[in-house]
């Protein structure tokens, strides 16, 4: 009598080092984002801008080796190196534009171009881009590549319908606001897939908190309240900061266990 070899893949329990997607995921997000813009024009326009953005890409490299080499999700490293992002993302993306004349249209073509590449990678040897998977390092460096990508295409898209196409901080920030929450009402209407959903609001983060922020600190004379850069990065930071302590305290954003087979 034969006997049928049996599989023997390991299944074993692994945790995403990213966050679960709950309410307060979106409510940090859009914080950094409001904070990496501020935090960003208020830099380059207070201090010599070379030094501002050489410091901002050492602190960038660094909190990405401390959240790439973390165990597991941990709120205040995850956190930390999402607000830097959108510190370091935003120069960047200002860069293209002020020093290099690129227009905002063309580097927000460009950088949805470089995302729907990243995403394709992505899937292509993954063959998911579902956010609860990221349980591996090769598809937390795709993650990270993919969040790149949007912050650099949010913030040319937000710079694009405010000054470009005339609208505004605060009209853009009511336009991203209804295109951040179009994806929750399509998929409980069974109308948008689940990941899509996801990393289309993902995308809207970036320019809803960035064009909120440029309202309230711009000066009036250019369409803001006058605020103050400053005085948005910092209140913007110390909200971070209170929300990113409440998490770690309460752990209501810890990602669950799953099981996943070898990979």
């Amino acid at each position: 009598m034969s006997t049928a070899r049996v599989s023997t893949r390991r299944v074993r329990p692994l945790v995403s080092k990213v966050p679960e997607i709950t309410v307060w995921f979106w409510i940090v997000k859009l914080f950094t984002t409001a904070m990496g813009e501020a935090t960003s024009d208020f830099l380059v326009l207070h201090f010599n801008k070379y030094l501002a953005v050489l410091v901002t890409a050492v602190v960038f490299l660094v909190s990405f080796v401390i959240q790439y080499r973390a165990k597991r999700y941990v709120p205040y490293i995850y956190w930390t190196f999402v607000t830097m992002v959108a510190v370091f993302g935003t120069m960047v993306a200002d860069a293209i534009h002020i020093v290099l004349g690129v227009p905002y249209w063309a580097s927000t073509t460009a950088f949805a171009i470089l995302l729907a590449a990243v995403f394709i990678s992505w899937y292509r040897v993954e063959h998911t881009l579902d956010i609860h998977s990221i349980v591996t390092k090769r598809r937390e460096l795709f993650y990270w590549a993919a969040v790149l990508a949007t912050f650099a295409m949010g913030t040319a898209c937000g710079d694009m319908t405010a000054t470009t196409l005339h609208l505004g901080y605060f009209a853009s920030g009511i336009l991203f606001v209804v295109l951040f929450g179009a994806p929750f009402v399509l998929k409980r209407w069974g109308a948008m897939n689940e990941i899509f959903a996801f990393w289309f609001s993902y995308v809207m983060t970036r320019p809803l908190g960035a064009s909120f922020a440029d309202w309230l600190g711009v000066e009036k004379a250019y369409g803001g309240l006058g605020l103050g850069r400053g005085a948005v990065a910092l209140s913007t930071a110390l909200c971070i900061v209170v929300l990113v302590s409440y998490l770690t305290i309460t752990s209501k954003d810890r990602p669950h266990e799953r099981l996943v087979s070898n990979l």
